[in-house]
């Protein structure tokens, strides 16, 4: 494996061993039923290129980005990569501070080795949910089956095939409709980010500088990330809390305006990619998937219950409401300026930072229309 680096305030070795250790075993599946699954996902994941393309307009030009098919420990290691990469600026600033303090240093070594199994512990716990993702900020990754060709700046799309067939068993769907409808949602990611080069960057960059304006010293900040984790994971010793005690999260580092601006401006970007991701995918699903309605249906209803203790759990990690409202508010969005806009108008949202909607306007998608449309149009 990849070394990751020892003097991180999160020791990612550790936290990749332990969460590789402690990962749930996918459901069983015969050698040649495993390669079978492993086939049809790239098969689809190259069909959806082709249909999220033709229904949203969108163009992705020469970009090209690998799709990689992966168990459960791959996925952990390539999140860990992804975040350790994200979170650079924030542990070298408090590395620093770490190391001017009396005995820093040893308490740095100490405390990295605690978080990392806390962290482990949290990756294991979402890679047994985790159907797909297009990971936004992928270093090569020569451990990954062609991740060491990944061209640095560039994603990848991952598709987490034991999860796949673990949903499709569990909600007694047609396994190609679902492994097709999947593929739609997390092609439709590749292709934002894709189409878009500016986006990448912008969401990093508003990231990393929500993260920096955190004037807190580490020992506050390692605490907070192992709480999270543990409120992820089940092991903060009490019940879970209810939906109005959200608990520590992300949100707790907000001190200051514009880390509240920033916060506002994130919630209502992941709110666009998420809600557009299932426009798209029940745009395009009754074309091309014939079972599109009982899977959209089990699968709700599946988020809301089944599914809801991590979709719980996330919300509070980043200090969003309840419900899951980035879903439901993304795509009403993306809907109603559609309608009121058609897909060229709504595509102007990826013109650049300053078209991207507001939070306010998430919620108010005419307002939106209002700002961008050219007047007259």
């Amino acid at each position: 494996m990849t070394s990751l680096g020892g003097t991180d305030l999160i020791d990612w070795n550790l936290a990749v061993s332990t969460a590789s250790r402690i990962a749930r075993p996918g459901p069983e599946v015969s050698r040649d039923e495993a390669r079978e699954v492993v086939a049809e996902l790239r098969r689809h994941a190259q069909a959806s290129e082709r249909h999220v393309r033709q229904f949203t307009g969108m163009d992705t030009g020469a970009a090209d980005t690998p799709v990689l098919v992966v168990d459960r420990p791959g996925w952990i290691r390539a999140n860990v990569a992804g975040f350790r990469e994200v979170l650079l600026p924030l542990t070298a600033k408090m590395r620093e501070r770490r190391a001017a303090m009396p005995g820093g240093t040893a308490l740095t070594a100490m405390g990295s080795k605690v978080t990392g199994i806390e962290v482990g512990m949290l990756l294991s716990f979402l890679s047994s949910r985790v159907l797909g993702q297009y990971e936004t900020f992928a270093p090569p990754s020569p451990d990954l089956p062609g991740g060491d060709g990944l061209v640095p700046g560039a994603g990848r799309l991952l598709l987490v095939a034991p999860n796949i067939v673990h949903v499709e068993r569990e909600l007694d769907v047609h396994p190609h409709d679902f492994r097709l409808w999947v593929c739609l949602h997390e092609e439709t990611h590749r292709t934002q980010f894709t189409a878009v080069p500016w986006l990448q960057d912008h969401l990093k960059s508003e990231i990393q500088a929500f993260l920096l304006e955190a004037d807190v010293d580490p020992a506050t900040v390692l605490e907070r990330l192992r709480q999270a984790a543990q409120s992820m994971t089940g092991r903060g010793g009490g019940e879970e809390r209810s939906e109005s005690d959200p608990g520590l999260g992300i949100v707790d580092l907000v001190q200051t305006p514009r880390q509240r601006e920033i916060l506002d401006r994130l919630t209502a970007v992941m709110s666009l990619l998420e809600g557009h991701a299932d426009f798209v995918m029940d745009g395009v699903g009754p074309a091309v998937v014939p079972s599109v309605g009982e899977i959209r249906e089990k699968f709700t209803k599946r988020r809301q219950t089944g599914a809801g203790r991590l979709d719980r759990a996330l919300r509070r990690l980043l200090g969003m409401d309840a419900k899951l409202r980035q879903y439901r508010d993304g795509e009403r969005f993306v809907r109603t300026v559609v309608e009121q806009a058609g897909m060229a108008g709504f595509n102007k949202v990826w013109t650049s930072p300053n078209t991207l909607p507001t939070k306010e306007e998430i919620s108010h998608p005419e307002r939106w229309v209002s700002r961008v449309r050219p007047a007259g149009s």
